[in-house]
């Protein structure tokens, strides 16, 4: 069997497209970036139990994702 692939951190694991992470850009680019906007939104448990389990702590889920469980006035 072959090894399991890794999680890719640029990705959002639900969706699979760019999660847009400045954390994540920072670290491959080495080019500083400004706070994430993850770091000011609120991401509802409906949002994170989405995740994997193998990427929880691993890969950003993208805004979209994020708000998509999000009742209006609430992010």
């Amino acid at each position: 069997m072959g090894a399991k692939p890794a999680v890719d951190a640029s990705r959002c694991p639900v969706c699979g497209e760019a999660n847009r992470c400045a954390i994540e850009l920072e670290r491959e680019t080495g080019q500083p970036q400004g706070a994430c906007w993850c770091m000011q939104a609120r991401v509802g448990p409906e949002a994170l139990a989405r995740v994997p389990s193998d990427a929880r702590g691993v890969a950003c889920i993208c805004a979209r994702c994020a708000m998509r469980a999000v009742a209006p006035g609430r992010v």
